[in-house]
């Protein structure tokens, strides 16, 4: 699953370390040694023209320093180097390194969209003791941004409700999911998701558990909920396709389990 590793140390002021762990972000696309997915040795990033002066502090990983900042363009330093996307590393880098990776995505996307003030349009500038900018014309502050987001896997009897969502980049079905809107709960987005998406009525409501989800900045709260009564009515515009997955029902094949939704699901899949 993609968490923060239990050796990392997050850090908001910035260490000097000669051979310190630069993740380098391009959009949305990580810098990787292709023969081993590694981070680039410190070595050869030295040509690439980087601004290191607008690295950030990602944290201590096992002792070693690591540092984010994000590059204005795809050069690499050799053709043993790629720019590759975080989904492309799913199972196929460890959930340490794919957690770090999701942190250093987050702030790099920060720090990238936040070098101007929203409110004045002066350059933003750092300020102390926490990872946050500051306008220094007209105060305005910026902290990373985090978008809460709700997953919900309604049940009925022996049959759990997967639908297969038109933005999703796997078209897989799954649970369903929403962004929550300003003023809401997460329990009353969810009701307010369910019946908008599938026009149904849910009740016992329950916690399951939550992960941060870098795609770009979201944080996933996943719920169980009962089935209380309606008929499925899909919105065009959200959903594809919905429909109940029992016992004798072929089941969608098993999503890679970095995410929440894989294991939302799976811990109802019925045994084979």
């Amino acid at each position: 699953m993609l968490h923060t590793p239990a050796s990392f140390t997050p850090l908001m002021a910035p260490q000097a370390h000669a051979d310190a762990l630069t993740f380098v972000f391009h959009g949305e696309r990580l810098l990787l040694r292709e023969a081993d997915l590694s981070l680039p040795a410190p070595e050869r990033l030295a040509g690439l023209g980087l601004d290191f002066g607008r690295a950030h502090p990602l944290g201590l990983w096992g002792g070693r320093y690591c540092q984010v900042l994000w590059a204005d363009s795809d050069t690499v330093p050799d053709a043993g180097h790629a720019f590759r996307g975080l989904r492309s590393l799913f199972d196929a880098v460890g959930d340490d390194m794919l957690g770090l990776a999701s942190r250093a995505r987050q702030i790099a996307e920060w720090a990238r969209t936040h070098r101007y003030c929203g409110a004045c349009a002066t350059p933003m500038a750092l300020a102390g003791g926490e990872r946050c900018f500051k306008c220094p014309g007209c105060g305005m502050l910026a902290y990373p941004r985090i978008s809460p987001a709700m997953m919900v896997l309604i049940r009925k009897g022996d049959a759990v409700l997967l639908a297969m969502h038109t933005a999703s980049p796997s078209q897989r079905f799954s649970p369903l999911a929403g962004f929550l809107e300003a003023g809401e709960s997460v329990e009353e987005a969810v009701h307010r998701e369910v019946m908008e998406e599938v026009g149904l009525r849910v009740h016992n409501l329950q916690y399951f558990m939550s992960q941060s989800w870098p795609f770009p900045h979201s944080l996933m709260i996943a719920f169980t909920a009962d089935y209380l009564d309606g008929e499925i009515r899909v919105d065009p515009d959200e959903i594809a396709e919905a429909r109940w997955f029992g016992p004798d029902d072929a089941w969608p094949e098993p999503a890679s389990a970095v995410s929440i939704s894989a294991l939302l699901v799976n811990a109802h899949r019925p045994p084979r």
